[in-house]
């Protein structure tokens, strides 16, 4: 069921999202620091800006879960407006 305003609605799996972050953040460490050991500057620093990227979105959605239900609502709180009573009706079939 659509009500129209689901972007402003929609929910994020920040839990999960955090998870996925910090994953991918031992990994990029993991690899600025392997590649740097073996002599590749140019994978140490792909690998580095991976890093920095990845530390970015671990604060925004640190930030994000730290402000509470507005940005996370919980499982009593619907994804959407409850539907109103309109005064639309479907069109008629109109065909002979």
């Amino acid at each position: 069921m659509r009500t129209g305003s689901e972007p402003a609605t929609a929910r994020s799996a920040l839990r999960l999202r955090f998870w996925l972050s910090l994953w991918g953040l031992l990994w990029a460490t993991f690899g600025t620091a392997a590649f740097t050991l073996a002599g590749r500057p140019g994978w140490a620093a792909a690998c580095g800006v991976l890093w920095l990227v990845v530390t970015i979105d671990m604060a925004m959605i640190l930030r994000h879960i730290r402000q509470g239900p507005h940005y996370q609502p919980g499982r009593d709180v619907p994804p959407y407006r409850p539907i109103e009573d309109h005064p639309y009706r479907p069109p008629e079939d109109r065909s002979p």
